[in-house]
């Protein structure tokens, strides 16, 4: 089943995308719903960010060869998690499929994207076992962590280099019917393909931190959990389009472009 989030005609409602049609539902993924009757052309009706989470977890250095790379640009020793450590994240940064991420003036040349899966949560969770834990996930959507790596070094806490309004791209949709061994996450950039690997070479995977996140924290429905990347990024400019797919699950493509004014 894959769930999207839409705007049609000063509307915004759930249905499900079936082919190229979407068939509108009364209620959402994370309540009772049924058909409305009403469908859509996919290509017709806006894709909107698939859920504003009530909170926005996120994973950092969750993929070897990414702690290595970063390691390699910083001068620092590789120093691999022994644990799944946890952070979060601001709404104010999500944008949708399709809508543009800003670039502010005084940011550097060092503006990267990250592409990652996403675990969306669908119903209330406390004290999962890591072998219950995947049964409160609803399904998977796709993010892209864009990051400045300068203000990533400098700042004492990640809140500029991470969570800049338009910095946290997500969509197109929610799947539900995902095999996490199957799936391989690649980037392109203007088209041309910049990063790939295989989406659950996790150090740490989705069971685990939710397990992890649920002894000490309740998961409610929509909460959403990043699950870190793999690889490095080039750096990006205005004019530049990312395209991160995950196979299986779809296609998040967004522009980027530079802030007027500020």
């Amino acid at each position: 089943m894959r769930w999207i989030k839409a705007s049609k005609d000063d509307r915004t409602f759930y249905g499900l995308v079936e082919g190229d049609r979407v068939a509108e539902v009364e209620g959402s993924p994370f309540a009772e719903y049924q058909r409305s009757g009403r469908m859509h052309d996919l290509k017709t009706i806006k894709i909107e960010v698939p859920v504003i989470p009530p909170t926005f977890y996120c994973v950092g250095f969750n993929y070897t060869e990414h702690i290595m790379k970063v390691a390699a640009r910083t001068g620092q020793p590789p120093n691999l998690p022994t644990q799944p450590d946890v952070g979060q994240r601001t709404n104010n940064a999500l944008i949708a499929h399709g809508e543009s991420v800003i670039i502010p003036h005084d940011a550097t040349d060092a503006v990267q994207y990250e592409g990652e899966l996403v675990a969306v949560i669908g119903k209330k969770a406390k004290h999962l076992s890591e072998e219950d834990a995947l049964s409160c996930v609803l399904g998977y959507t796709i993010g892209n962590d864009v990051s400045e790596r300068s203000w990533q070094k400098s700042d004492r806490t990640l809140w500029r280099a991470k969570s800049p309004d338009t910095w946290k791209p997500m969509g197109p949709w929610i799947e539900t019917d995902v095999d996490l061994d199957a799936l391989e996450t690649i980037v392109r950039v203007n088209g041309q393909e910049t990063t790939r690997f295989r989406t659950n070479a996790m150090l740490f995977g989705v069971a685990k931190y939710i397990s992890t996140i649920t002894r000490y924290i309740t998961l409610y429905p929509g909460d959403v959990i990043w699950m870190g990347t793999d690889g490095a990024s080039p750096n990006l400019k205005a004019g530049d389009v990312v395209d991160v797919e995950i196979t299986g699950i779809g296609n998040l493509v967004n522009p980027f472009v530079a802030e007027v004014g500020g």
